[in-house]
């Protein structure tokens, strides 16, 4: 999975603190490799992705979810991710 973000976006930052409290409730979802990108320093690979607002998820090439995100949000993404393994 991949999370496409801003470094010092509100929503960005806010998303990043939720999965920390779902790692916490579920160990679980640590085992879901997520590559953090940030796209303002690896703009050439965000220039790839068809998205327009951040956080921005994708699993492969597959859009999830973009733009403000909650908590709520999050966890579906990574229930999803895990019964899809």
């Amino acid at each position: 999975m991949k999370l496409f973000i801003l470094e010092h976006c509100p929503h960005c930052k806010r998303a990043r603190k939720w999965m920390e409290e779902l790692y916490k409730e579920n160990p679980l979802y640590k085992q879901i490799p997520i590559e953090i990108i940030d796209e303002r320093k690896e703009e050439a690979l965000a220039s790839t992705y068809d998205y327009y607002y951040v956080p921005c998820f994708f699993d492969g090439d597959t859009k999830l979810h973009e733009g403000v995100a909650s908590k709520e949000i999050i966890k579906k993404l990574f229930d999803n991710y895990l019964k899809g393994r």
